[in-house]
């Protein structure tokens, strides 16, 4: 499905905040393209909160975030709804397409969303990768941020499947850049182990949430995403900053819906 010039602005300028943007010549814009771990929440929401909305406090200024991704939404029904189409109608060159699906991905019950990790998956994370590379844009990977799942001895066990295989496969087929944040999540869950990570996860009075987090644990995943876009040169050193710092939550706040 195609969205109209009119849903195109919309999209890529509206429903979205644009974080950060600068005048500078050497300014880029991240895009992120992904699903409710990621999203933008609004204050009938709050206080659950998508990494996305974190991650501009680990950037400077002359790299903003455009956080196009959606609840509920897949590789494919992203794609299918026109919302890859909104970004590249509006994404330049040098600017990052940053890409994280999987959750709804596995919802073999819905067709709209389902995809089978090494094929149809792959088809659709290709268009990205080349959707973005037709536009002068730099695609990456991002393997999906792990839920919290323990196991009776108490260790944390992945939920996503072969997804994030095939991910990793698809990016050294592509040689795209490779955030692996679904092993770097496992393992942050591990550490911090069965009792503290409900404090990351949006766990309230009335709802046991262990699919998306509050205001720590998506400063934790956006700092996780932020130093893995370092160290696979995604960004440079002078482009991210308050990695080793603790960031106030308070710094999270949810717009009116």
């Amino acid at each position: 499905m195609s969205l109209t010039r009119r849903q195109v602005t919309s999209a890529a300028l509206g429903a979205v905040p644009l974080v950060g943007r600068s005048s500078e010549k050497n300014h880029r814009t991240l895009y992120i393209a992904g699903d409710s771990t990621a999203a933008q929440k609004f204050a009938d929401a709050a206080p659950e909160t998508g990494w996305g909305m974190a991650l501009p406090f680990f950037l400077r200024n002359d790299v903003s975030v455009s956080n196009q991704a959606v609840n509920g939404r897949s590789s494919k029904s992203f794609v299918d709804e026109g919302r890859l189409d909104a970004i590249l109608a509006t994404i330049r060159p040098h600017d990052l397409l940053l890409v994280q699906f999987a959750h709804n991905d596995e919802k073999s019950d819905d067709p709209t969303r389902y995809t089978e990790p090494w094929t149809t998956y792959q088809d659709c994370l290709r268009l990205y990768v080349e959707g973005a590379r037709a536009h002068g844009a730099r695609p990456v990977l991002a393997t999906p941020v792990e839920r919290r799942r323990f196991d009776a001895g108490g260790n944390a066990v992945p939920t996503h499947g072969d997804y994030p295989a095939a991910m990793r496969a698809l990016a050294a087929q592509e040689r795209v850049p490779l955030l692996d944040i679904e092993a770097l999540s496992l393992a942050l869950w591990q550490t911090l182990g069965v009792e503290a990570t409900k404090t990351y996860f949006n766990w309230t009075d009335t709802e046991q949430d262990n699919t998306h987090f509050n205001p720590p644990g998506a400063i934790a995943v956006a700092r996780l995403v932020a130093r893995e876009s370092l160290r696979t040169r995604v960004l440079a050193r002078h482009d991210v900053i308050r990695l080793h710092q603790d960031i106030p939550t308070s710094w999270i706040t949810w717009p009116p819906a």
